[in-house]
């Protein structure tokens, strides 16, 4: 009996054993496959995306290219005149004689796959990470897809079809369409708010015209903010940022809203407009602008309308994690700055390249911006408004998006 005691006693420590080695086990395996936070660069011009470290020195990991299916396309637009007049238009426009190939970017919440907008091909695709290959393609309605968003909880991506006037709202892993609705004039810019309840759109109407002249604004379009219910997809309020901007006394401003963010608590709402070297303050409570911010203007920018690129003096902006700083990319400038949010004070005005998007660093110190002129990608301090560093990419990087991909990722072969 003392015999079958001890044995039954060896065996239950056995096999308590075997179950915590097998918990061990399974937390290790959790922990190697845990994804690793990156920051992806959109090469537009290329269709490449650099994968950089998202904060510290923002070293290149790899590049991956979004347009493998880049010849099977190319054969659709060939054989449909009316497609093929869109691309060539988009090439000779918002391309600037180039291409446009890879817009926008998000990762799916286990960092398997890329999903991506590529504006001359009219489309969004999911490229998984591991092979590169394409795992779904959504062709969105019209002749170009642009600027997306990604639902706070990672599902749902949103994508702006700018020559349908309308944004498509995906599920980021199936690439199924759960709704969509209709905007202003050239959907551009997409916020979720309020958790993900509520999803904003800025139009920009037509920017391609060389129609530039204050008064020929009216040529310009339908430009609104169009908010919708992302449960129903119903749209539930627009704001014309023209009134606004009259009753604030300053009718010579654009009402065209391109880049813009929001303060953590949403009650403030920053964005730029075309052909303004500045930013401006709306408050949401009250719905009123209540400050505008004219930045600095370099003398060596020309005065020419018509040259800058697609109605966009200054575009590219963003938010210090705690509210407090905000940094401006004067595009055609060739500059960026942080300025203060309290007093909207800019502070030095850091030389670069076209930039063209900012974005801000992983660990929250960092404005990151596009510079599209370089094409490099720089960092910029909140805390000191100086660079604190630099990292060569593909041709004309636009849009910088913080994501994740698995522990110890080697690009696609």
């Amino acid at each position: 009996m003392l015999a079958g005691r001890a044995a039954r006693a060896a065996a239950a420590v056995l096999l308590g054993a075997v179950a915590v080695t097998a918990v061990a086990t399974r937390a290790a395996a959790r922990e190697v496959a845990a994804p690793q936070q990156v920051m992806f660069v959109g090469n537009n011009w290329e269709g490449t995306v650099d994968v950089i470290r998202p904060s510290g020195d923002y070293a290149k990991l790899g590049r991956l290219d979004v347009v493998p299916d880049r010849d099977q396309r190319m054969a659709e637009i060939a054989l449909n005149p009316v497609r093929l007049a869109f691309f060539l238009g988009i090439r000779l426009g918002p391309g600037e004689g180039h291409d446009q190939l890879v817009d926008d970017m998000y990762t799916t919440p286990d960092g398997t796959a890329l999903v991506a907008s590529r504006p001359s091909f009219a489309d969004v695709v999911s490229i998984d990470l591991a092979t590169g290959a394409i795992r779904w393609r959504f062709p969105v309605s019209g002749y170009r897809s642009d600027h997306m968003a990604v639902s706070p909880d990672g599902r749902s991506v949103a994508v702006s079809a700018s020559t349908s006037n309308t944004v498509h709202v995906l599920d980021i892993v199936t690439g199924r369409q759960l709704g969509s609705f209709t905007t202003g004039d050239k959907p551009h810019e997409n916020i979720y708010t309020d958790g993900g309840r509520y999803l904003w759109n800025s139009s920009i109407g037509e920017v391609n015209t060389s129609l530039d002249d204050p008064w020929l604004d009216f040529t310009k379009g339908d430009r609104r903010i169009t908010i919708a219910d992302t449960r129903t997809f119903q749209v539930v309020r627009t704001i014309d940022m023209r009134q606004r901007l009259d009753a604030f006394g300053r009718r010579d401003l654009s009402d065209a809203v391109r880049p813009a963010v929001l303060t953590p608590d949403e009650s403030k709402l920053y964005f730029q407009v075309s052909f303004f070297a500045g930013l401006i303050e709306y408050d949401v409570a009250s719905d009123r602008i209540t400050r505008v911010k004219p930045l600095p203007l370099n003398p060596a920018t020309s005065t020419d309308r018509t040259t800058w690129v697609n109605d966009s003096r200054h575009h590219g902006l963003s938010i210090s994690p705690d509210g407090a700083k905000l940094c401006a990319a004067g595009t055609m400038d060739d500059y960026v700055t942080v300025v203060d949010r309290a007093t909207l004070a800019e502070g030095p005005l850091v030389e670069a390249s076209k930039p063209y998007w900012a974005t801000v660093s992983a660990d929250g110190r960092d404005c990151v911006i596009s510079e599209s002129g370089a094409d490099r990608v720089s960092a910029i301090s909140f805390a000191t408004g100086r660079r604190v560093a630099s990292v060569a990419v593909g041709d004309h990087p636009q849009r910088v998006r913080v994501g994740q991909l698995p522990a110890g990722w080697r690009p696609p072969a």
